[in-house]
C-alpha cells in the first residue's frame, strides 16, 4: 500500500489518488454559544428532499397527502429518536456515566437501522389513527428513505467517521480526525480496535464507506422511483428496498471499523443478512401468489375507496359552504362534488363505473394477450407439422425410389441368368446333336467300307456334306444365342434406366412436397401475424377508451371547479398520466 503523510490539521481531508485535498470544519456556524454542525444540516437537507419528493407523489399510491403529512412528520421525529437510542443502547458503557451526553447528536452517533425502526413504528401508529393504508404508505416512503440516506451519509465525511479498513483503492481517503481516531483506538493494548483484532494503521488510506453507501442508496432511489409505476402489489417496493439496502449494508459493514458489536458479531451486518433473506423469500412467495390470483392483490390506488378519499380531499380544498351548495344549479352536480343529499349515491355510481371500466380494460388486455399467445402457438404448431410432413414425404419417396431400383436390378439379374442358362442349354444340345450325327456317320462309314471301294467316294461326299451342314447349323445356333444375349443386355439396360427415372421422379416429388410445406409455413406465419396485429389493435382501442373516459371525468371536475371558484381560480384537477 502507498503510505500517506501525517496530517496534524484535524479539519483536513484528502483523497491521495484522486488528487483531492480540502479543509472543512464540522461546525457550520454559531449563534451565541450554540454551534450548528454540518452533520445536522446535511441530515435535515436529506430529510427535506425526501419529503419534497414523496408528498406530491402520494396520490399515485392512493394516499391523501393531507393526512399522510402527519405520519411523515411523526416518522421523522421517531426516526431521529430511534437512531439515537439504537446507537446508545449498543454503546451504553460510553453514556452510563454521563446521561446528558445522550442528547448531544451534533457530532454524530445515529444508527441508520435504529432510525428506520423508529420512523416506521411511529409512522405506522399515526397511519392507523388517521386511517391510512400502511403498505402503500411504506411503498412511497422507502423511496424517500433511499434519497435521504444517500444525501445524509455525506455528514460522515464532514465528521470524518464511518470509515473502513486500510485500502490501496483509488477511492482511499485520509484526514486529521481519521488518523487521530486510528491512533487513539489502536495504540493502547486495551484499545477498542485492538480488542476486536482489527489491524489498522494511520499511515495508509482507508475505505470511504460513507461514499459507497451514498452511491448505492442514490442508485436504488433512481431504480425504485422508475419501477414504482410497474409495481404489482402493495408492499413490493418495501420488500425491494429491504433487499437492496440490506445487501449493500451487509458488504460495507464488513469493511467498517466502528461497527456496533455484540461479542464478535456485527449487529448491522447480521440484521442486514436477515432482512435480505426474508425479503427474497417473501418476494418469491408474492410473485407466485400474484401470478395465480392478480385480482386479489389489486393495488390500493386502483380501488374505489382510494379514489373516493382523494376526491373528498379535493373537495375540501375547494371549500364549499352549505349556502353555496343551496344556490348552485343541480345540473352542475354531475360528478358528486356538491354536498347535497345524493352525494354518496352519485359518488358510488361514479366509483362503480370507473371500477367497471378498469375491469373491462384489464379483461381486454388479458384477452388480447391470450389471443396473441394462442396465435403464436398455432403458428409454431403449423410450422412444425409442415416440416414433419415434408420430411416424411421426402423419406418415403427416397425409400420408394430405392426399392424400385433394387427390384429392377434383381429383375435384370434374373433375366440375364435365364438367358445365359438358355444359351448354355442350346449349346449343349447342339453339341450333343453334332456328336450323334458324327457317330452315325462313322457307323455308316464303317459299313460302307465293307460294301467296297466303289461306294467310298460317294460316302465321303455324303460325310463331308453332312459335316458342312452340321457346322452351318452350329454357327446359326451360335448367332441366335448371341442375339438372345444382346436382347437380354438391352432389357437389363432398360430396367436400370427405368429404376433411375423412378428415383429421380421420387426426388422431384420430395422437393415439391418440401416447397408445399414451406408455403404452408409462410401462410401460417402470415395468419399468426394478422391475429397478433388484431390483438394489438384491440389492446390499443381499449387503452383509448380508458383514456377518453378518464379525460371526460377530469373535464367534468375542472368544469365544476370553475363554477365553484367563479371561473377565476386555479384548476385543481391535473391530467392523469395514463399507464399502459
Amino acid at each position: 500500500m502507498t503510505e500517506v503523510e501525517r496530517i496534524t490539521d484535524l479539519n483536513r481531508i484528502s483523497f491521495p489518488k484522486l488528487g483531492i485535498d480540502f479543509h472543512i470544519d464540522p461546525t457550520a456556524f454559531s449563534i451565541g454559544s450554540l454551534t450548528i454542525q454540518w452533520y445536522g444540516i446535511i441530515i435535515v437537507v436529506g430529510l427535506l428532499l425526501a419529503v419534497i419528493y414523496c408528498v406530491p407523489r402520494m396520490k399515485r399510491f392512493g394516499i391523501d397527502s393531507d393526512k399522510a403529512i402527519d405520519a411523515v412528520i411523526g416518522g421523522v421525529i421517531g426516526g431521529i429518536i430511534g437512531a439515537r437510542l439504537y446507537y446508545v443502547l449498543f454503546r451504553w458503557d460510553q453514556y452510563k456515566d454521563n446521561l446528558l451526553e445522550i442528547f448531544n447528536t451534533r457530532n454524530g452517533g445515529l444508527a441508520i437501522y435504529g432510525g428506520l425502526i423508529g420512523a416506521v413504528i411511529v409512522g405506522l401508529v399515526i397511519c392507523k389513527i388517521k386511517d391510512i393504508r400502511m403498505l402503500p404508505m411504506l411503498d412511497i416512503v422507502v423511496i424517500g428513505f433511499l434519497l435521504g440516506q444517500g444525501i445524509g451519509r455525506w455528514g460522515n465525511l464532514v465528521n470524518q467517521e464511518a470509515f473502513g479498513r486500510n485500502t490501496d483503492s483509488i477511492f482511499g481517503m485520509t484526514g486529521g480526525r481519521i488518523q487521530n481516531a486510528i491512533i487513539n483506538s489502536s495504540s493502547y493494548f486495551d484499545g477498542a480496535l485492538a480488542q476486536k483484532g482489527v489491524e489498522l494503521s494511520e499511515r495508509y488510506p482507508v475505505h470511504p464507506c460513507f461514499l459507497y453507501e451514498s452511491a448505492w442508496c442514490l442508485l436504488g432511489f433512481l431504480l425504485l422511483s422508475l419501477y414504482a409505476r410497474r409495481r404489482k402489489y402493495d408492499g413490493q417496493l418495501l420488500l425491494m428496498y429491504l433487499a437492496w439496502y440490506g445487501a449493500e449494508r451487509f458488504i460495507v459493514e464488513g469493511l467498517r471499523t466502528d461497527s456496533l458489536m455484540v461479542g464478535n458479531i456485527r449487529i448491522s451486518q447480521a440484521l442486514s443478512a436477515l432482512l435480505v433473506i426474508t425479503s427474497v423469500i417473501l418476494q418469491i412467495i408474492m410473485f407466485f401468489r400474484v401470478r395465480r390470483d392478480p385480482d386479489r392483490y389489486k393495488l390500493y390506488a386502483n380501488t374505489g375507496e382510494a379514489r373516493l378519499q382523494l376526491e373528498e380531499s379535493r373537495r375540501k380544498k375547494v371549500v364549499i359552504s352549505p349556502a353555496d351548495s343551496a344556490v348552485l344549479d343541480s345540473n352542475y352536480d354531475e360528478i358528486g362534488i356538491l354536498p347535497d343529499e345524493d352525494e354518496e349515491q352519485i359518488s358510488s355510481i361514479i366509483d362503480d363505473a370507473e371500477d367497471e371500466a378498469e375491469e373491462l380494460a384489464g379483461k381486454a388486455e388479458d384477452a388480447a394477450e391470450t389471443v396473441k399467445e394462442k396465435a403464436e402457438d398455432a403458428a409454431e404448431t403449423v410450422k412444425d407439422k409442415a416440416e414433419d410432413a415434408a420430411e416424411t414425404v421426402k423419406d418415403k419417396a427416397e425409400d420408394a425410389a430405392e426399392t424400385v431400383k433394387e427390384k429392377a436390378e434383381e429383375a435384370a439379374e434374373a433375366v440375364n441368368d435365364k438367358v445365359e442358362d438358355a444359351a448354355e442349354t442350346v449349346k449343349d444340345k447342339v453339341e450333343d446333336a453334332a456328336e450323334t450325327v458324327k457317330d452315325k456317320i462313322e457307323a455308316a462309314k464303317d459299313k460302307a467300307e465293307d460294301a467296297g471301294e466303289v461306294l467310298t467316294g460317294v460316302v465321303e461326299g455324303v460325310i463331308e456334306d453332312a459335316e458342312d451342314r452340321v457346322q452351318e447349323f452350329a454357327e446359326d445356333i451360335g448367332d441366335d444365342v448371341k442375339a438372345v444375349e444382346e436382347a437380354a443386355e438391352d432389357i437389363t439396360d432398360k430396367v436400370k434406366g427405368a429404376a433411375e427415372a423412378a428415383g429421380e421422379k421420387a426426388e422431384d416429388i420430395a422437393e415439391d412436397a418440401a416447397e408445399t410445406a414451406g408455403a404452408v409455413k409462410e401462410k401460417a406465419e402470415e395468419a399468426a401475424g394478422e391475429v397478433i396485429e388484431t390483438a394489438e389493435e384491440v389492446k390499443d382501442k381499449t387503452e383509448e377508451i380508458k383514456d377518453e373516459t378518464e379525460d371526460k371525468y377530469e373535464h367534468l371536475a375542472e368544469k365544476h371547479d370553475e363554477k365553484l371558484t367563479g371561473g377565476s381560480g386555479k384548476k385543481n384537477g391535473k391530467k392523469k398520466k395514463h399507464r399502459r
